[in-house]
């Protein structure tokens, strides 16, 4: 039996930004490859003013607490971010099936540097179409088009 509780999913609100920047925040700074672009301000502006009244967001939350999101938008993943200490959990996978459950063709980028969520995409049925040196994110950062066909 997990010490963890109940995972839930639901639509993100707006009342949920300041809770999904600070989730942002810390699963970007888990990892040391990735350059710190945006203060909290900056993270929160792009949360509550872009993503949330942009994009169709779910939540997952576990005690109340938002533990992980997914951001869809046409054809897109755009952001799928889980607390760093709720990885390997399952919650990455629910918020990817119920969040693009109805369509046909699934399409996100990805990090080259980022070897846990490469795993996560190709054991999800994600198939590499094309790689770039980084010119086309805002971190500079080589990245993989994945695209998932069903």
């Amino acid at each position: 039996m997990s010490s963890f509780p109940e995972i839930s999913l639901r639509q993100a609100k707006i009342s949920d930004a300041t809770a999904i920047a600070k989730l942002l925040r810390a699963s970007l700074n888990a990892f040391e490859w990735m350059p710190v672009l945006h203060t909290p301000q900056q993270d929160l502006f792009f949360i509550r003013d872009i993503l949330l009244p942009n994009q169709q967001v779910t939540v997952a939350t576990a005690g109340g607490r938002i533990v992980g999101f997914i951001a869809v938008n046409g054809d897109w993943v755009e952001q799928l971010y889980l607390d760093p200490a709720r990885t390997g959990q399952g919650i990455g996978s629910r918020l990817l099936a119920e969040a693009t459950a109805d369509m046909s063709v699934v399409k996100l980028n990805c990090f080259q540097a980022n070897t846990g969520a490469r795993l996560f995409y190709e054991s999800h049925g994600f198939r590499a179409e094309a790689f770039s040196e980084g010119s086309a994110n805002e971190e500079g950062l080589p990245d993989i088009l994945y695209v998932l066909r069903r």
